[in-house]
């Protein structure tokens, strides 16, 4: 596909939503946009304390604990990765907010189907779509977000929001104790899902009220449309009388751009920039897809825990989501690269520690969960960092496009790999293989901080357009 460009605009709309005041109307935003990574979290976790359950004979299912924890989990990722690109394109073609409805409708359809799984191929199919639409919201969402939220804020709101999916994985994990306990065995995971869906149709109340993009508008020939959104918000949140900023920007506008552009973006205008997108995701999403969707199966394994795994999964989500809502606001004073290399860094060296206590065979299931809830402290806020870095250091036409290429190669390579590896190693029963587990992963997350360290870019308290001008503006050198 071409580009197609339409005449230019100038406008102040990036500058008028970057000085705005931190109001009721953005927190609007992030519970409208930012609780779909409490439905991922409630997702993943949910099937991953659920797999011993499964795997007993009267579940309904004829399906073993690895076949949920491998196979069901790459297909789970497989999906996000696909779903991410196809919407993701769409997203940049056709506006933010078409495609954060439709891909949480998505999400809602196969949610709901995978509770009525009478089979495996049927389990597998629709936990396939389930995250066919996640991976969807991610392109969809990030690029909504980043665009609406005044620059200083957007470091700390971002790394939060996307840490909120350890809220939805401390929910999932309390919720299948009772479910798993107290319901017959056919019954209690099939309610766990639908307790996804429920959650998902509240998302969808609020999200209706979320606008366009503006930003989007304008580079697509309505700057009328953004003008109006940005003075609706300036006039609900009391501040009609605002200075009017001194920046602005003229811009060609287009109906669409190309994949062929969008490649010379990535490879040849900004190719520091897509290696360090690709290191940072794939560090993170091979940590993070295998101890997500295999920690129950290390419980049982080892510890002989099947149906209170949710207890200790709790516990590491906690330790998750505290870690980016106490060291959030870091990314926006102390910066960017210090911030993402020292948890990159730093949770690798724990993780080597975690694994070679678990090899000298010290640690029991409260202390091994004691040490992952440390690891994973340091290593949340680097990884919801990932999003962030991708979503502001591209230029704006192909931002969703842009999300979702790293979103889906460095899940790919991590997160379909990641689960695969990590069942098997586990499902040999040695705690060497294990460890040896635990340490792919630290190499994996330490090489990314060592990326960030040399290839960082310093995008704190700086517009979107400042990080990277819109390709409109081609004739103005990018960063390197």
């Amino acid at each position: 596909m071409s580009d197609v460009e339409t005449g230019t605009i100038t406008t102040k709309v990036p500058a008028r939503l970057d000085r705005l005041p931190w109001s009721r109307w953005h927190w609007m935003i992030v519970i409208g946009l930012g609780t779909v990574w409490i439905l991922d979290g409630l997702e993943v976790t949910i099937v991953g304390n659920l797999s011993a359950q499964l795997a007993k004979p009267g579940s309904g299912l004829d399906i073993t604990q690895a076949q949920v924890a491998g196979v069901a989990a790459a297909l789970y990722v497989a999906g996000a990765c696909s779903g991410a690109l196809f919407f993701g394109w769409l997203t940049d073609r056709f506006g933010r907010k078409k495609l954060f409805i439709i891909t949480l409708v998505v999400y809602l359809l196969a949610t709901l189907m995978t509770a009525f799984s009478f089979s495996a191929w049927w389990f597998f199919l629709f936990r396939f779509l389930t995250g066919f639409g996640i991976g969807g919201e991610y392109a969809a969402i990030n690029s909504a977000i980043d665009e609406l939220i005044p620059s200083r804020h957007r470091g700390r709101i971002d790394i939060i929001i996307n840490g909120s999916y350890w809220l939805g994985a401390a929910g999932g994990a309390l919720l299948t104790v009772p479910l798993l306990n107290d319901l017959p065995v056919n019954i209690g995971w099939r309610v766990a899902f639908g307790l996804g869906v429920v959650l998902g149709l509240a998302i969808l109340l609020v999200r209706r009220n979320v606008p366009e993009s503006p930003r989007w508008l304008f580079i697509h020939g309505r700057g009328d449309e953004a003008e109006k959104i940005v003075g609706d918000i300036e006039h609900d949140i009391g501040k009609d009388n605002l200075p009017e900023p001194q920046q602005s920007m003229t811009v060609h506008t287009r109906k669409s751009i190309g994949f062929v552009r969008i490649a010379h973006t990535m490879v040849a205008l900004y190719p520091k920039r897509t290696v360090l997108g690709l290191s940072l995701f794939i560090g993170q999403a091979f940590l993070y897809n295998a101890i997500t969707f295999g920690y129950a199966q290390i419980l049982s394994t080892f510890y002989g825990i099947d149906t209170h795994t949710g207890y200790y999964f709790a516990v590491i989500a906690i330790g998750n989501f505290l870690g980016p809502l106490l060291l959030g606001h870091l990314f926006d004073t102390v910066g960017r690269v210090p911030m993402i290399s020292a948890t990159y860094l730093g949770s690798g060296v724990l993780l080597l520690g975690t694994a070679w206590l678990f090899n000298q065979g010290v640690l029991t299931a409260v202390t091994l969960t004691a040490c992952w809830c440390a690891v994973l402290f340091v290593a949340s806020a680097g990884a919801s960092s990932a999003y962030l870095t991708v979503s502001e250091i591209f230029p704006m036409e192909t931002r969703a496009m842009a999300i979702a290429f790293f979103f889906a190669i460095g899940t790919a390579a991590g997160g379909i790999a990641g689960p695969l590896v990590f069942s098997s190693l586990v499902e040999s029963g040695v705690p060497g293989d294990t460890a040896l587990a635990f340490c792919i992963g630290a190499v994996v997350m330490i090489i990314g901080g060592l990326v960030e360290l040399f290839l960082g870019v310093k995008a704190e308290r700086k517009g979107l357009e400042e990080i990277a001008a819109p390709l409109s503006k081609a004739e103005t050198e990018p960063a390197a």
